[in-house]
C-alpha cells in the first residue's frame, strides 16, 4: 500500500515519474504528427484505462469530494494546455526554460506545508540543477526573451505555476489513495479531446510503430508517471523530488541522443554535473538519514 511506504521509499517512488519523464521526448517524436491536443486526449484515456486494469480499486477511489476532483483534474489538464498554448506562442527554448521553474516552485512553495522546513541546500540544490538544464536546453547558446511573445511566455509560467501548486497543494489530500489519479487521467483526456475537435485537425499515426509509441507515452509517461508522483509528493521528500525533478531534461537529451534523434555535445557533460551536484546536495539530510539507519 503507498502509505505504507516510509518517507524514502515514497521519494524513490515519485523519483520514478522523473525517469518516465524523461522518455516523453523521444516517444513523442517517434510518435509522429499527430496534434498535441488529440496526442493529449488519447495517452490520457490509455493511461487512465491501464491504472484501472492494475488497480481494481481505482473505481472506488473515484468517489471523492468536489476539491479533490478540482485539484487533480485542474492540475493535470490546466498545465497541459498552458504548455501546449506556450509553445504555439514563444519559442521553444524560452518557453521550455519558464516552465522550467516548475521544480524551484515546488521546493518553494513547500515551505508553506506543514512540517516541511524550507533549507538552504534545497535552495542551492535546486539552483544548480537548474543551471544544468539551462544548458541542456539551450544548448549552450544562450537565449533571449522578447516582448512580442509575453502571451506565450506567460502561458509557460502559469504551466510552471499549475504543476508546481498540484504537485505541493496534493500534499494536503494525502490521505486520498493515489488510485484516483485514474479517474483525473480520464477526466483530463475528456477536456483534451474537446479542445482537439474545437482546434485541431486529426491525424493518425501511419504505421504500427507510431502507434507503438503512443501506446507507450499513454502506459509510462502519462499513466504510470502521475501515479508514482502522487506517491512521491503526497508521502515522500518533496524538496527532494523538485531538485531531482531536473534529471528529467538531461536524461531526455541522452535519450534523444540515443535514439538518433539528436546530437552528443560536451555541455551535457557539465549539466549532468550540475544536476547531480543540485539533486544530492537538496537530499542531503535524506542520505544521512538512510546511511544512518544502515
Amino acid at each position: 500500500m503507498p502509505h505504507a511506504l516510509s518517507r524514502s521509499a515514497a521519494t524513490l517512488t515519485g523519483f520514478g515519474a522523473v525517469l518516465l519523464w524523461s522518455l516523453l521526448a523521444f516517444l513523442t517524436a517517434a510518435s509522429g504528427t499527430m496534434p498535441a491536443f488529440q496526442l493529449t486526449a488519447i495517452t490520457f484515456a490509455i493511461g487512465g484505462l491501464s491504472l484501472l486494469a492494475i488497480r481494481p480499486g481505482a473505481i472506488k477511489a473515484m468517489r471523492q469530494p468536489l476539491p479533490v476532483w478540482l485539484l487533480g483534474v485542474g492540475g493535470l489538464f490546466s498545465y497541459h494546455f498552458a504548455y501546449f498554448f506556450a509553445l504555439r506562442n514563444a519559442p521553444p527554448v524560452e518557453a521550455g526554460l519558464i516552465n522550467y521553474l516548475w521544480p524551484v516552485l515546488i521546493v518553494v512553495f513547500s515551505a508553506l506545508l506543514p512540517g516541511e522546513k524550507l533549507r538552504w541546500q534545497h535552495l542551492a540544490g535546486c539552483a544548480l540543477a537548474l543551471a544544468g538544464a539551462v544548458l541542456v536546453v539551450t544548448r549552450g547558446q544562450g537565449f533571449s526573451f522578447d516582448p512580442q511573445y509575453a502571451i506565450g511566455y506567460g502561458a509557460a509560467l502559469f504551466a510552471a505555476l499549475a504543476w508546481s501548486s498540484y504537485s505541493v497543494l496534493s500534499r494536503r489530500f494525502a490521505h486520498i489513495p493515489s488510485d484516483a489519479v485514474a479517474g483525473f487521467c480520464l477526466a483530463t483526456a475528456a477536456l483534451a479531446a474537446i479542445c482537439h475537435l474545437l482546434l485541431e485537425t486529426t491525424v493518425w499515426p501511419d504505421n504500427p510503430w507510431q502507434w507503438a509509441a503512443v501506446i507507450g507515452l499513454g502506459l509510462g509517461p502519462v499513466g504510470l508517471a502521475f501515479y508514482v508522483w502522487d506517491i512521491g509528493v503526497k508521502h515522500g521528500d518533496i524538496q527532494v523530488l523538485g531538485a531531482a525533478s531536473y534529471a528529467t531534461p538531461l536524461l531526455s537529451t541522452m535519450i534523444l541522443i540515443a535514439g538518433g534523434y539528436a546530437q552528443y555535445s560536451h555541455l551535457l557533460l557539465v549539466a549532468c554535473l550540475l544536476i547531480t551536484a543540485g539533486a544530492v546536495l537538496a537530499a542531503k539530510d535524506m542520505l544521512l538519514r538512510t546511511s544512518r539507519r544502515a
